[in-house]
């Protein structure tokens, strides 16, 4: 996700949030009540799944590290254990 589609994802939701409450203030009677509780409730929900889907990215971005950090050993180790092996081979005469 990019950073400025995240800063419009978590405007969105707040913009719905301010929507909700100057429904509150404005509409008048029943109307007003369900338009603040609706747009209200997505705005939050919408700002709550936003917070999931960041941390989920950051624990994916985080494995993807430590997947190439294993790799990275294992290149290494694997290179020690090649130099090591060959002064202890034998050469046919």
């Amino acid at each position: 996700m990019t950073p400025r589609a995240r800063v419009l994802a978590f405007g969105s939701a707040a913009a719905l949030v301010v929507a909700g409450a100057a429904c509150a203030v404005v509409v008048g009677g029943i109307a007003g009540e369900v338009l603040t509780i609706v747009l209200i409730s997505a705005g939050l929900g919408g700002a709550l799944l936003l917070v999931f889907l960041e941390v989920g990215l950051g624990e994916e971005r985080d494995l993807a590290r430590d997947e190439e950090g294993k790799r990275r050993r294992a290149r290494r180790l694997d290179a020690r254990r090649r130099v090591r092996l060959r002064p202890w081979r034998r050469r046919p005469d």
